[in-house]
C-alpha cells in the first residue's frame, strides 16, 4: 500500500504542473487511505507537502516571467494570516466530539473529511465547466477589487488550513476575474500564494502531535517528481483537455469519501 501511496505522490505533482491546480486535492486522501495517517494530521501534512511542491514548481514560472507579485501579495496576505490562525487556533480548539446526531458522533475526524469531501465536490465543478476566460490571453490593464479579493483570501486561507488543499481551483479564477490576470500568470502566480500559505500554515500548526519528517520529505519528493514531469508534458499535452477527465475523478473521490466516512 505504501508503494501505492508513493506512485500516487507522483501523480499529485503530475496535475500540479499539467493542469496547474487541483492536484493537491488529492493529498489528504493519498495520507488518509494508503498511509492511514489521522485525517487531522493528514491536513497538516498536506500543508507542508503541497507548500514545498508548489515552491518549486514555481520556480519555472519566474523564470519565465509568469508571477505577479503584486497581486500575490495582495491575494496572499489576508490568506497567509488566515491560514496560520485556523492551523494555530481554530483547528486545536475544535473538540474531538464535536455534536451527536442520535446515535452517531461526529468526530473531528470525520467532520475534517466530509468537510474535504465537499470541498473535493467543489473542486470538481470548476474543473469540469469549461473555461470562458481562457480564450482572453492579453493581458489588459490590471486592476484590483480589494473589497473581494481580501475575502476571497480570508475564506480561501481558512479552508487551507482547515482541510490542507492548496485551494488552486479556487485561487486561480479569482485572479483571472478580480485581477484581470492571463490564465498562464494566474496559473504561476497561484502557486506562489498556495507555497506562502500552506508552508506558514503548517508552522503555524501549534505543536499538535510529532511530526515524522522523513516521511514528509519522502512523499514530498515524489510529488516534485511529479511537478517536474507534469510541467515537461504540458508542452506536448494541452492540460485543458485533461482538465474535464481529472474533475470527474475527483468528483468520484470525493463522493467515495463521503459514502466511506459515513455508510461504508
Amino acid at each position: 500500500m505504501e508503494i501505492i501511496g508513493f506512485v500516487a505522490s507522483i501523480a499529485i505533482g503530475i496535475a500540479l504542473g499539467l493542469i496547474g491546480g487541483g492536484g493537491s486535492i488529492l493529498t489528504v486522501p493519498v495520507l488518509v487511505y494508503l498511509f492511514h495517517i489521522d485525517p487531522v494530521l493528514a491536513t497538516g501534512y498536506s500543508l507542508f507537502i503541497v507548500g514545498l511542491t508548489s515552491a518549486i514548481g514555481s520556480i519555472n514560472y519566474f523564470k519565465k516571467g509568469l508571477v505577479n507579485m503584486k497581486t500575490a501579495l495582495v491575494f496572499g496576505i489576508p490568506s497567509i494570516i488566515a491560514v496560520f490562525s485556523t492551523r494555530a487556533f481554530i483547528v486545536p480548539a475544535i473538540p474531538n466530539e464535536v455534536f451527536h446526531f442520535g446515535d452517531v458522533v461526529v468526530t473531528k475526524s470525520l467532520m475534517l473529511m466530509l468537510l474535504f469531501a465537499v470541498l473535493m465536490i467543489a473542486a470538481s465543478y470548476s474543473m469540469i465547466k469549461k473555461d470562458k476566460e481562457s480564450k482572453q490571453e492579453e493581458p489588459g490593464e490590471q486592476s484590483f477589487n480589494y473589497p473581494l479579493i481580501f475575502v476571497e483570501g480570508l475564506v480561501v486561507g481558512v479552508l487551507t488550513g482547515l482541510v490542507g488543499a492548496g485551494g488552486g481551483f479556487l485561487i486561480i479564477p479569482a485572479l483571472v476575474m478580480l485581477s484581470k490576470l492571463p490564465m498562464k500568470e494566474a496559473v504561476g502566480t497561484s502557486l506562489v500564494i498556495i507555497a506562502a500559505k500552506s508552508l506558514i500554515g503548517f508552522f503555524g500548526e501549534g505543536g499538535e502531535g510529532i511530526i515524522d519528517w522523513t516521511f514528509l520529505f519522502k512523499v514530498s519528493a515524489f510529488a516534485i517528481v511529479g511537478i517536474f514531469i507534469g510541467s515537461a508534458l504540458s508542452k506536448r499535452i494541452n492540460g485543458a483537455t485533461l482538465k474535464p477527465a481529472f474533475g470527474w475523478f475527483v468528483l468520484v473521490m470525493g463522493v467515495y469519501i463521503i459514502l466511506k466516512e459515513t455508510i461504508l
